[in-house]
């Protein structure tokens, strides 16, 4: 029943996965700025040491992840919730 998405993953050795939404543009609630997301709305998929690219495939949990985060950015978009767990932060100021 979701919209299917087109997601762009760039990646640099050693560093952090950037994950960014390309089709269809994401929505935001009225007044609310879109939540869980880094500026330039790459998208906040774990806590700083979760992904380790020396240890870790993004296939593996990159992708999976991203599957999640749109879940729960479809059902804020109906309910104005955010049902995943996040560290404390303003939209649009994710700590890197």
């Amino acid at each position: 029943m979701s919209v299917s998405y087109t997601v762009r993953i760039r990646y640099e050795h050693r560093g952090r996965p950037k994950v960014t939404v390309m089709d269809p543009e994401l929505e935001t609630r009225p007044g609310q700025g879109l939540p869980h997301v880094y500026p330039g709305d790459e998208l906040c998929l774990y806590y700083g040491d979760d992904f380790v690219g020396t240890q870790h495939f993004i296939a593996d949990l990159i992708v999976p992840w991203i599957s999640e985060w749109l879940y729960f950015y479809e059902t804020w978009m109906t309910t104005g919730f955010w049902l995943g767990s996040e560290a404390p932060h303003p939209p649009g100021t994710a700590k890197l």
